[in-house]
C-alpha cells in the first residue's frame, strides 16, 4: 500500500468513524444490548450499522447513479419501514426484564440476529448516502483511481468497526458501576429515546 492509498484510507476511516459516533439510535441499542445481554451482542449490534456504512461507502465511491436515484426515489416507503421498526424495537426495551448479569450469546444465531436488525435499519435510512456521495467526492477529487474506491470502502468499514469495539468494550468495562435501578431508567431512556427517533424520521419523510 503506497503513501497516497493509506493516506485515502486514514481518511476514510475517519470518515466512518464520524458518521459512527454521534449519539443515535444505533448508540443507544448497542449501549442498551451491551448492558443487558454483554459485549458480543452490543457489538454485533454495532457492526450491523458498519457494514450498512460500508455498503452506502461502496455505492458513493464507485458513484452508481442509478442505485442513488433508486434510493431517492424509495425515501419515503424506507423512512416508514424504518421508523416502524424503531417504533418496534423501542417497544420491545420499554418491555424486557432486566437482566441481573450480562446473558451469554446462545449461539450465532443471536449475534447474527442483532447484526441483521442494524442492518436493515440503518439501510432504512436513505439520506446517509448522500454524507456518502458528498464527503467521497470531496476526498476522491473527482479523480478515482483503480484502488482508491476499495480503499475509501475499507477505510469507512474500519472506521465505523472501530467506534462500535470501543463503544461496547467501554461500557461492557463499566457494567458493573450501573445498580439495576439505573439500567431500568437507560431502559427506559432508550425506549423514548428510539421512540423519538422514529416519530422524527416518519416527519422527516411526510415533509420532504
Amino acid at each position: 500500500m503506497d503513501s497516497t492509498t493509506l493516506l485515502l484510507f486514514l481518511k476514510a476511516a475517519l470518515v466512518g468513524i464520524s458518521i459512527a459516533a454521534p449519539v443515535g439510535p444505533i448508540g443507544l441499542l448497542t449501549i442498551q444490548r451491551t448492558l443487558e445481554r454483554g459485549m458480543a451482542v452490543g457489538l454485533a449490534t454495532g457492526m450491523g450499522a458498519a457494514l450498512a456504512d460500508a455498503v452506502y461507502g461502496a455505492i458513493g465511491a464507485f458513484g452508481v447513479g442509478w442505485i442513488i436515484h433508486a434510493l431517492a426515489a424509495a425515501r419515503m416507503p424506507l423512512a416508514l419501514g424504518g421508523g416502524a421498526l424503531l417504533l418496534w424495537l423501542a417497544w420491545r426495551t420499554w418491555r424486557a426484564p432486566l437482566a441481573t448479569s450480562a446473558a451469554s450469546v446462545s449461539g450465532g444465531s443471536d449475534l447474527l440476529r442483532c447484526l441483521a436488525g442494524t442492518f436493515v435499519l440503518t439501510l432504512s435510512n436513505p439520506a446517509t448516502i448522500l454524507s456518502f456521495v458528498a464527503v467521497f467526492g470531496a476526498l476522491s477529487g473527482g479523480a478515482l483511481g483503480p484502488i482508491s474506491p476499495v480503499s475509501m470502502i475499507l477505510g469507512v468499514f474500519a472506521g465505523s468497526s472501530l467506534w462500535w469495539l470501543a463503544l461496547s468494550l467501554v461500557v461492557a468495562r463499566g457494567r458493573h458501576f450501573f445498580t439495576p435501578a439505573w439500567r431500568r431508567r437507560i431502559n427506559a431512556v432508550s425506549a423514548v429515546a428510539l421512540a423519538a427517533f422514529a416519530i422524527w424520521q416518519w416527519i422527516s419523510a411526510l415533509a420532504t
